[in-house]
């Protein structure tokens, strides 16, 4: 297991958008945004068991997360990993609702049996600012 840069696990612990690359099955990536977040020293999401991303997973367990800072998009952290464990259906709704729960203050609202949360093992973690500000409005 990787050591956590603290400003990673800042960043996935505040209410920021995540992107994760998988790999399709011609080796090309695909990237997605999620919510995301931590157990542990592991990072978890959701999605649907039909999604892309959820077949590239169960094909190719490797996964890179990105996060940028909602309040400054100069800092930003990454997270390569593989899947450690596979949470379907209700188990996967205590991860999905501390997720929703950070995000929108409720839980999420739709519960289905092909929900699954992803537990991801981190092997590489690092973070970076740049010394930018971003321009008002954008």
């Amino acid at each position: 297991m990787a050591t956590i840069d603290a400003d990673v696990r800042a960043l996935l612990e505040g209410a920021n958008i995540a992107h994760v690359a998988t790999l399709m099955p011609d080796g090309s990536p695909l990237s997605v945004a999620v919510w995301a977040g931590w157990e542990g020293d592991r990072v978890v999401f959701f999605t649907q068991a039909g999604s892309q991303k959820a077949r590239n997973l169960a094909r190719d367990p490797r996964i890179a997360i990105s996060v940028v800072d909602r309040e400054n998009p100069y800092r930003t952290g990454r997270v390569r990993g593989r899947v450690a464990e596979r949470r379907e259906g209700e188990a996967a709704f205590p991860a999905m609702d501390v997720l929703a729960q950070k995000h929108t203050g409720k839980p999420f609202p739709m519960r289905g049996p092909d929900t699954v949360t992803f537990v991801i093992e981190v092997e590489k973690a690092s973070s970076m600012v740049l010394p930018f500000q971003p321009l008002p409005g954008g």
